[in-house]
């Protein structure tokens, strides 16, 4: 998978992360104490952030083997 596939999937996670924290300022229940630990869109935005650090280091590593490989030149 190429660098700009992996942004694109980035971008797009941020995007429905960024949908869904719109949702859950909205929520009865995110007013209530520690609602974010029962509260499935929290979940959903927690598992997008996950999946986004993934997607960030995996493009870093894919850079700097694109660095190391530029100075071998």
């Amino acid at each position: 998978m190429s660098i700009d596939d992996l942004q694109g999937q980035v971008e797009k996670f941020k995007s429905e992360m960024d949908t869904l924290e719109e949702v859950c300022d909205t929520l009865p229940e995110c007013k209530e104490d520690d609602a974010c630990e029962t509260c499935k869109t929290y979940k959903k935005i927690d598992a997008l952030n996950v999946k986004i650090e993934e997607l960030e280091e995996k493009i870093e590593s894919l850079l700097s083997e694109d660095d190391d490989y530029d100075d071998d030149d």
